[in-house]
């Protein structure tokens, strides 16, 4: 039974809509709370269950995690009941210790710890770990602890065995499947002040195109007046992105990374960076220290007053740990007025009528040389069961809705961009999982148009770049065949 289908009949449970009266009155929800046994038995139904908490293979143990943050200790006491932490903790008698790291030092602590034979048990599985850090054999294959076969697992197998594949083996333990960039913007300024075309209605229309961004984008900026259409730091691969194509893409049939850059999708995308940038509509961070964004990186800076018609951020931009109320309305606008609004990125009106996210896994690696991986198998499966549960995901919904303010058409928007990202055609972007020299290449392509004030066409930037993304794919590809025939660390 597919996931959708699951929630589907929790929503039927969770809410029953009465008429009250006749005529012109409005519909009067009544909200009936399901509580978690409720919900295990919707899962169960689907066939969808945790293992025995008496046969379990990890419970009781203590898992080691390694990360420069702490993801299963700093809950809140009222968001903790809802954590697959809180699950192996209470169910299954389990424990965590924190392996404390930094971002910029991670690598290094980890293989100091795996020299000592002193391995942690779980890290974060971003697609950065795929497939350079597997094949130095910092990570271990997880088929042997997790079964995708498994109703609990079913729904994430094509993602793993896309993303997360080498040689058929799977090398992560896949939650979810979330999205990236989006386009936020503020309706006040949009619709009201400019009279433009509300994108949130032209995509409801299928009518939201590259070509009506770039028109809004044109018309509105305006350097004297620091006024610039398109900011934030992840635009120029969004756009890239919404051609349903990224530059270097993983084929798990060969195992091997191949080019796109002939692709005649990414040329267009490239093509509007390049006359946005020509045409003065980005705003110039490259002129700013440390290439700041607008007032030194504020998310969503200038779009309430007017300087700004598009920041491209993922929905943490405004529904993040660290965001407010109060500081959604400095940055984006009154949400009280329902102001703020958020759309996919545009289509390409000359592609194949598809609006594309990129994809981001939610997952979990089990470190090569782990003492726990059964432990650390079932804290995955314990964060994946609460991934689906109607009753975390009515909470989540329910504090957006109370805590920011965020509209049930914002609210309904996330599934739109969940949909898309969970599509026919998902994809991700690896980074540095490809390598630093292919990832270094892979972001000039990227990040065309963004990048200082000479902006340049696609066959410059290929004719600058198209060599050096060949060696490195091709070097990159030996490297895979070579840890794939030998078992051996590759680096």
């Amino acid at each position: 039974m597919k996931l959708k289908r699951i929630f589907s009949l929790a929503l039927v449970l969770l809410m029953i809509v009465a008429l009250v009266g006749c005529g012109g009155r409005k519909r009067k929800p009544i909200e009936l709370t399901l509580n978690s046994e409720d919900a295990t038995a919707i899962l169960a139904a689907a066939g969808i269950q945790l293992p025995d908490a008496e046969t379990a293979a990890g419970a009781g143990t203590t898992v080691r995690w390694f990360a420069h943050y702490d993801v299963f200790q700093n809950y809140s006491e009222d968001e903790l009941v809802n954590s697959g932490a809180w699950t192996f903790k209470e169910k299954y008698g389990g424990s965590f210790v924190h392996d404390e790291t930094t971002w910029e030092n991670r690598w290094n602590d980890l293989a100091n710890l795996l020299m000592s034979n002193d391995a942690p048990d779980l890290y974060p599985g971003t697609p950065e770990i795929f497939p350079a850090n597997v094949m130095k054999k910092m990570f271990q294959c997880v088929d042997p602890y997790i079964n995708y076969d498994d109703p609990l697992w079913a729904e994430m197998k094509p993602t793993v065995e896309h993303y997360f594949n080498l040689a058929g083996k799977n090398y992560a333990a896949v939650i979810s499947n979330g999205y990236g960039t989006v386009l936020p913007y503020n309706r006040r300024v949009i619709v009201d002040e400019w009279g433009f075309e509300d994108p949130a209605e032209l995509f409801y229309n299928d009518e939201w195109t590259w070509d009506k961004l770039y028109d809004m984008c044109l018309d509105f900026s305006d350097p004297d007046a620091d006024r610039y259409a398109v900011d934030g730091w992840f635009f120029s691969e969004a756009l890239m992105f919404s051609s349903g194509k990224t530059v270097v893409a993983y084929d798990p049939e060969t195992s091997s990374f191949y080019s796109n850059v002939d692709d005649p999708g990414l040329e267009r995308a490239n093509q509007i960076m390049y006359d946005l940038g020509r045409n003065q509509c980005i705003y110039p961070r490259w002129t700013q220290p440390n290439w700041q964004t607008r007032n030194g990186g504020a998310e969503g800076a200038g779009v309430k007053d007017g300087l700004c018609l598009f920041w491209a951020v993922g929905s943490w931009g405004w529904d993040g740990a660290e965001r407010t109320l109060e500081s959604n309305s400095e940055d984006w606008g009154d949400f009280t007025k329902e102001e703020f609004m958020c759309v996919p990125m545009p289509r390409d009106p000359n592609g194949d009528g598809n609006y594309y996210i990129e994809s981001i896994p939610n997952a979990y690696c089990i470190i090569y040389g782990s003492s726990n991986p059964e432990g650390a198998a079932l804290v995955c499966a314990c964060e994946r069961f609460k991934s689906m549960d109607p009753v975390v995901k009515a909470i989540d919904r329910r504090q957006k809705k109370e805590k920011l303010l965020l509209t049930d058409e914002i609210l309904d928007m996330y599934e739109t961009f969940e949909e898309l990202a969970n599509g026919d055609h998902p994809f991700v972007q690896y980074n540095d999982g490809m390598g630093a020299e292919l990832m270094s290449v892979n972001d000039a392509f990227m990040d065309a148009g963004i990048i200082g004030t000479e902006v340049s066409s696609w066959a410059q930037i290929k004719e600058a770049n198209g060599e050096r993304l060949d060696y490195y794919i091709q070097e990159m590809n030996k490297k895979i065949q070579q840890f794939i025939e030998t078992g051996e660390a590759v680096s």
